[in-house]
């Protein structure tokens, strides 16, 4: 499928929040940094493929880094948050400003608003049988 990747036997897809750890080398030393965002795109197939991540940084500023999956650079990726999303490319939360861009629904957000309007349709035909009863 376009809009999942696997790196080291985990499934990742477009919408999920990601924590990328990654080796930045700065002179003769170097140290690991974690960029955490959201999986906007999934590029390419096979060893070209590459996935771009977003996330908001101070003063509400966007930034994106595109990783190429097969990067020695990358040291891991792990799941932050699992995302429901329809498309296969989130660019349409770039036009978004601040926390705005990061809804997105997660499965958590999901089963929620799922169990939220099963309470309210019991609620719904509660009443209308004490209404129908009277």
């Amino acid at each position: 499928m376009a809009n999942q990747f696997t790196y080291k036997d985990k499934t990742f897809g477009v919408g999920d929040t990601l924590n990328v750890t990654i080796r930045v080398i700065e002179g003769d030393k170097t140290r690991n940094q974690v960029f955490t965002g959201l999986l906007i795109a999934i590029k390419n197939k096979g060893d070209n493929k590459s996935f771009t991540v977003r996330k908001i940084a101070s003063h509400s500023v966007g930034v994106e880094k595109i990783f190429p999956i097969k990067s020695p650079d990358i040291l891991s990726i792990t799941l932050k948050s699992k995302g429901i999303v329809r498309r296969s490319k989130l660019y349409y939360l770039r036009g978004r400003k601040g926390r705005e861009s990061l809804r997105v629904k997660s499965v958590k957000q999901e089963k929620k608003s799922v169990s939220k309007t099963k309470k309210a349709e019991s609620k719904k035909q509660t009443t209308s049988k004490k209404a129908s009863k009277a």
